[in-house]
């Protein structure tokens, strides 16, 4: 989801006016930029943000920013590491911006593979467990599409397809960055919070929001660890299943299961996505799939089980499916329209469109002195064009040789023709990034797959799809990932070469991180189990998509298709009314991707997001200046904490130490 910040971010005066001025300042070289407590931080933090994304990549899908929570705890650990050794007498090198943003660029590349890597998509798409939940007897679905998650065929797949998209646009940074100056707005959002940690300011502030996420993450974890000692044998006991509206909306998930996950989640989302996921809720569990339930024996035989596709649970998956193809093909054409109309309009500071304009005013020759400062660091340290030119082709030959092997039906010519064009989408996806904050890698990845999967066809078609979708989500990914550091370099007077050399370190830590963390869920947990904790609802809907690539949509339960059909024209009528219309108007029309969640998942997770998003909303009326400064400490700390108990209730799990007490909720028996 991208985050909405203003222009003004870019060049604050208060900003630019709290220290003695960046053409002054002193730059340390590149390699002195990446140091090892710097890189020992990114991997310890690069653990958490793993498990915390996987987390939420196996129960919702929806991952916020975790950019505020990340940069706060490489600031924290490294000045307390630095303050720890200067008490005890030992002399340290200063803790500098460069190297704050080299610790922000590995951690968000290494916890990025938790997404991109597929452990709550495709990956884990391919797995039995789908496979069965699906159906042995579906058209399309065959035993021989299985391949189940192994921590050596991940971590190999993750190195031969992971480095491809850090070279494919690299010779492409000065173009993007300083020549359309693009927002990159994420970007820039971590660089001025970099630079205001190091002003003396900014520091002060720095510290009570550590404090602040301190105590949160410590409230979270102790609330964590209590519900478990409640929560029993199976899935049906604690706080997770709380009744707090009453047993007839408890049957349809409307409920608020305490989690403070997902209350964080609420507080760092914009309201609207939050606003949107409730309204997705009420469409599909409060008026949707009680309609259509009402219609059994007429529209799906009566008495099927709960996870069978001809039956109600085909609804959910496929009009979820329709839903997030909508928004995502509209997105799609939006931005390519965008990029190709600025690429073709040679005046680039009249356009309309988000980008960073030059400051003319009494202090504008302060402001072009520091930007001349910015772009003579920016370009000092280059990366030669030959480099990233032979780097792409050599791991491109051993991508299209080594694919294949662990996926045989994805055949090498199809690997080699998907990374032939995979640079021009990678561009088009930066590109629009960089004006909209919203990188739609998982579309292309989709893209892909179908495409693939309806060229191999049914001997093979479904998994060649899923492992075409990761190759190519992968190269989009981490190249709009990576012009997004170089953007934060940039604003942070950060070495090209640092950035490019801590994503590549960021890139092999996750290779490595990503898989470990998630066989941690795997084999601790009923991972892909439709009625468990971790339901992974991406693993059904990619595996799904890939079977209408080959098979098509005769299978579908009555009325589906037109359901379906009339969900996906919905999806981009409303993208194209947000477009269309004033943003005091558009500010509250709902986003058709976030309310696509709930269809599949069930309500409660929006019912917690949305206490987030009233807890916000009224701080901000109460004390504007606090939320805005402590909202992302909080919302980071109480995701952070749930997060960290996750790994004791894996050993417990896995030690078979079950929880005391099943609390648990029914109605009254009658005397």
């Amino acid at each position: 989801m991208g985050t909405e910040i203003s222009e003004p971010l870019i060049l604050d005066k208060e900003s630019i006016d709290d220290g003695a001025g960046i053409e002054s300042e002193l730059v340390p070289e590149w390699k002195d930029q990446i140091t090892i407590r710097g890189l020992v931080v990114s991997a310890l933090l690069g653990t958490l943000f793993c498990i915390i994304t996987h987390k939420l990549n196996l129960t919702v899908g929806i991952i916020p920013s975790l950019n505020v929570g990340a940069g706060l705890l490489g600031f924290f650990f490294v000045k307390s590491w630095t303050g720890f050794l200067t008490k005890l007498g030992f002399q340290v090198s200063p803790f500098t911006k460069q190297e704050n943003t080299v610790i922000q660029t590995c951690v968000v590349a290494c916890y990025g593979l938790a997404f991109s890597g597929g452990f709550g998509s495709y990956m884990i798409a391919m797995d039995e467990r789908t496979y069965k939940l699906i159906g042995a007897d579906y058209p399309g679905n065959r035993a021989e599409d299985i391949k189940n998650p192994g921590l050596g065929w991940m971590t190999g797949f993750l190195f031969v397809v992971s480095f491809l998209g850090l070279f494919s646009l690299t010779p492409l940074r000065k173009v993007m960055v300083m020549d359309y100056k693009l927002t990159y707005p994420s970007g820039t959002a971590t660089a001025m919070l970099i630079n205001s940690f190091h002003t003396h300011s900014g520091a002060e502030l720095a510290g009570k929001q550590v404090k602040c996420l301190g105590k949160y993450l410590s409230i979270s974890f102790i609330w964590s660890c209590f519900k478990w000692f409640f929560s029993g044998i199976g899935d049906s006991c604690g706080f997770d299943n709380f009744p707090s509206f009453g047993l007839m909306l408890f049957r349809n998930t409307f409920y608020f299961d305490f989690s403070p996950t997902y209350v964080g989640c609420g507080l760092i989302c914009p309201h609207i996505v939050n606003c949107s996921v409730l309204l997705g809720a009420i469409i599909s569990w409060g008026f949707l799939w009680p309609f259509i339930s009402a219609h059994a024996g007429d529209w799906y035989p009566s008495g099927l089980e709960s996870n069978n596709f001809k039956g109600l649970y085909g609804y959910k998956v496929f009009i979820a499916i329709a839903l997030i193809l909508g928004d995502g093909l509209y997105n799609l054409i939006k931005i390519i329209y965008i990029s190709a109309k600025e690429m073709c309009n040679k005046s680039t500071k009249l356009s309309k469109l988000p980008i960073v304009n030059e400051v003319i005013d009494n202090e504008s020759s302060k402001v072009l002195a520091e930007q001349r400062k910015r772009d003579d660091i920016f370009l000092k340290d280059r990366i030669p064009t030959w480099f990233a030119a032979s780097g792409y082709v050599a791991l491109a030959a051993i991508s299209t040789a080594t694919i294949p092997i662990i996926f045989p039906p994805l055949k090498w010519y199809l690997v080699l023709v998907s990374y032939i064009i995979a640079p021009a989408l990678a561009f088009c996806n930066s590109y629009g990034t960089g004006l909209t904050d919203w990188s739609l890698s998982s579309t292309y990845g989709k893209i892909g797959l179908f495409i693939i999967a309806s060229l191999v066809g049914s001997d093979g078609g479904v998994m060649a799809g899923l492992a075409a979708c990761g190759v190519m989500m992968s190269i989009v990914s981490t190249a709009a990932d990576l012009m997004q550091d170089f953007k934060t370099g940039y604003l942070t007077l950060s070495s090209a070469k640092s950035m490019f050399v801590s994503q590549l370190l960021g890139t092999a830590m996750g290779c490595v991180i990503a898989p470990l963390t998630f066989w941690m869920f795997w084999t601790a947990f009923e991972v892909g189990s439709p009625d468990g904790p971790y339901k992974a609802p991406y693993a059904v809907i990619f595996r799904e998509m890939a079977i209408l690539g080959i098979e098509g949509f005769s299978e579908l339960p009555k009325h589906c298709l037109a359901l379906c059909f009339g969900f996906f024209i919905g999806a981009f009528l409303v993208n194209l009314l947000r477009d269309v219309t004033p943003k005091e108007i558009s500010q509250f029309i709902p986003i058709p991707m976030a309310m696509a969640v709930p269809f599949y998942i069930g309500a409660y997770f929006a019912v917690d997001m949305f206490v987030g998003t009233v807890i916000l909303f009224i701080w901000e009326r109460i004390n504007q200046k606090d939320a805005e400064d402590y909202a992302g400490a909080v919302a980071s700390g109480l995701i952070c904490g749930d997060g960290i108990w996750t790994i004791p209730s894996a050993i417990l799990s896995i030690l078979r130490i079950n929880p005391p007490i099943c609390m648990y909720f029914g109605p009254s028996l009658s005397s």
